[in-house]
């Protein structure tokens, strides 16, 4: 199932229990919707629905969000665009924005950040798995204000060979620094995500919504 009217590919996947509740998944480098599938029966989340994107590049066997290094930022200001057009369309009667997540990983962590900080509405959460942020100072100074509610999860882990975590942990460093509320969490894994990581994204992701 997917909302064929949006600018981006993408799975829909409905919610157990019907409600305006979504969350919004943002793959990582060379991936795609597909790669995230198995995803809703980890978090047990009955009354959440899924809408899984595809980047809008292609990159081999799956899809890229924005170009290698040094390459970024057209790439990432194009997919913000897109992903602002189609999450409007959502938010216009289908979800609730304040009931919905942003979830995304390496590249898709990235999006997360540059785009949901930007964004015009405000999310219940927002969660950036082993990614890294392109410009964490000029996101300070973009950043919508209203977006910094003490709603935003980072997470890397220690062994991470793809995107070394002294440069997210860094990079999120400066952003505490700068007043902007992440609680970051260390997860000793690669690039990828962990078990135990999803349990307590999926009980930080019920403390929001009983907020």
């Amino acid at each position: 199932m997917s909302y064929e009217h949006l600018e981006l590919d993408n799975v829909f996947i409905p919610a157990k229990t019907p409600s305006k509740k979504l969350m919004v998944i943002l793959h990582g480098r060379g991936d795609s919707s597909d790669g995230f599938l198995g995803f809703p029966p980890f978090l047990a989340l009955d009354d959440m629905n899924y809408i899984l994107f595809d980047a809008p590049f292609e990159y081999f066997t799956g899809f890229s969000w924005y170009q290698l290094p040094p390459n970024q930022l057209p790439g990432i200001e194009y997919s913000s665009k897109l992903l602002t057009q189609d999450l409007d369309t959502l938010f216009e009667s289908d979800f609730n924005a304040d009931e919905s997540f942003l979830f995304g990983f390496s590249q898709g962590s990235l999006l997360t950040f540059e785009f949901g900080a930007r964004y015009h509405r405000v999310l219940a959460g927002y969660i950036a798995i082993s990614g890294y942020i392109y410009d964490a100072k000029k996101l300070l100074q973009e950043m919508n204000p209203a977006v910094n509610q003490k709603n935003w999860l980072c997470t890397h882990g220690t062994q991470d060979p793809v995107l070394p975590y002294e440069i997210s942990r860094e990079q999120v460093q400066e952003l505490q620094d700068g007043d902007f509320e992440i609680a970051f969490k260390s997860y000793e894994k690669d690039h990828s995500i962990d078990r135990d990581e999803l349990t307590m994204v999926s009980e930080w992701i019920k403390d929001r919504l009983s907020e």
